[in-house]
């Protein structure tokens, strides 16, 4: 999985504070200035969603204006969970 943070550019995890994922720690990307590709990492999974937000600097710190769940504990070695994280990222 650290490959694909480091390939997708990724920030660094760190915890929600937002209560939005139960205080787990998440990483995100940027797709646009409002929405957002975010890994939640939940105990040894990772789950994936899109967001909206205001802006960079809510997330993890104010609950989104959008949350989709895409992916429940994705797997990079399943194609179809790769290919959800490549429709969003090109």
């Amino acid at each position: 999985m650290e490959n694909i943070f480091r390939y997708y550019e990724f920030s660094e995890f760190f915890k929600d504070s937002s209560g939005t994922f139960q205080e787990n720690e998440i990483s995100f990307s940027e797709l646009n200035k409002e929405h957002f590709l975010i890994f939640e990492k939940k105990d040894s999974q990772y789950n994936l969603y899109v967001s909206k937000y205001s802006s960079k600097k809510g997330i993890g710190n104010e609950p989104p204006e959008i949350l989709e769940l895409l992916v429940e504990n994705y797997d990079k070695s399943i194609p179809e969970h790769r290919i959800v994280l490549r429709k969003y990222l090109y």
